[in-house]
């Protein structure tokens, strides 16, 4: 039975974003690491990679014209653009950080809490309510990212702080962008979202950066590679659109098994990449029963969505691909659609993928700096 040139392409797809989210979580891994690249400098990573973003977002909006702009009038930017940036900003801030202080594979295995942050402030926020079973598997999460922990050899008290307060930036992140934007009405693609939060976002690290990493990076030795950041740049930019590919082709369900999917790939990976990325057998073991919560989490949602008829069939999945990505999702749905949520690359994304921050959660999906 020969396979569809359509499926061929969609399975390319997946395969694109799987390399791509490892590829640039690694990368970003290399270049801040002190061990190898020798670039101790988060901040200044990420508003690379913002400032890049934003470049490349004014091109294709404003010279090309390859999407056009939305109405965006002063109020909403400041009450709803302003605020969502803050946030992401943050995210991608201290989520790049604890990547100084923690191993690759222990950052992974934090971030199982993403649905357990984005649930909690969407009850505190009253865009989601309290559920029994929901609860359950959020204590499943939890007990699992515990029982991780304390099996981590490395264990940094600094790292994972940093970690998991990019975590809840990120789950507030979501959670604002359903209150402020979508109750507008504003309906935002990966260049839209990137031309507007990219540039507020750079103002916003501009702040922490020149406090607190502008002074070390003067009296430092380090020598400036611009083909290094630059590939890394576009790399993050890479796995933002090729995200959007993804959710035009595939459903809820296929997306979240390839998040988990790239999130074993991932540990394995580093530990071969960095040596130093040891994994015990207690590290395993709460990882895995935090993935059953998240499992678990991501079949009731989907359950959820297929019932109140917001879930496209399959036969839809192509017409998907032309439209916009629509924010009309509760953020605790949208928390894991890529498997991964934020602060690891720098970019919006319009899916919560660690790793594409700006197109990563809603994500706007991700834009993870890195």
């Amino acid at each position: 039975m020969m396979i569809s040139k359509q499926l061929l392409l969609t399975y390319l797809y997946l395969l694109i974003y799987i390399c791509l989210s490892s590829g640039v979580i690694l990368y970003n891994k290399w270049v801040l690491s002190p061990k190898y690249f020798k670039f101790p400098f988060p901040i200044t990573l990420t508003m690379i990679h913002m400032g890049f973003s934003g470049v490349v977002a004014f091109f294709l909006v404003r010279v090309f014209k390859v999407v056009a702009p939305v109405k965006m009038t002063f109020q909403i930017y400041a009450t709803c653009v302003i605020p969502i940036s803050a946030f992401f900003a943050s995210s991608l801030w201290f989520g790049n950080t604890a990547y100084l202080h923690i191993s690759v594979a222990f950052i992974q295995m934090l971030k199982a809490l993403m649905p357990v942050a984005t649930f909690v402030m969407a009850v505190i926020c009253g865009t989601d309510k309290l559920r029994c079973d929901v609860f359950l598997n959020m204590v499943l999460v939890s007990v699992g990212v515990a029982i991780s922990s304390y099996g981590e050899i490395f264990f940094n008290v600094v790292g994972t702080a940093y970690q998991v307060t990019g975590i809840f930036a990120e789950a507030l992140r979501l959670v604002l962008t359903q209150v402020l934007l979508q109750k507008k009405g504003l309906t935002l693609n990966p260049v839209t979202s990137l031309y507007y939060i990219a540039p507020c976002s750079f103002l916003f690290l501009f702040v922490p950066w020149y406090v607190l990493e502008k002074p070390g990076i003067q009296i430092s030795q380090i020598q400036f590679n611009f083909w290094i950041f630059f590939s890394n740049a576009v790399c993050a930019l890479a796995l933002n659109f090729s995200i959007f590919l993804v959710i035009g082709r595939t459903g809820a369900v296929t997306i979240r098994v390839a998040g988990v999917l790239k999130d074993w790939i991932l540990i394995a990976l580093s530990t071969i990449i960095f040596p130093e990325s040891t994994i015990t057998g207690l590290n395993i073991i709460g990882y895995a029963i935090a993935l059953c919560g998240v499992v678990m989490y991501n079949y009731l949602k989907v359950k959820d969505v297929r019932a109140s008829n917001q879930l496209p069939t399959e036969s839809s999945i192509p017409e998907r691909a032309t439209k916009d990505w629509k924010l009309d999702k509760k953020p605790s749905d949208l928390y894991n659609e890529s498997g991964n949520t934020m602060n690891d690359v720098g970019v919006p994304s319009f899916m919560v993928d660690e790793e594409a921050p700006l197109l990563q959660s809603s994500r706007f999906s991700s834009l993870k700096s890195t």
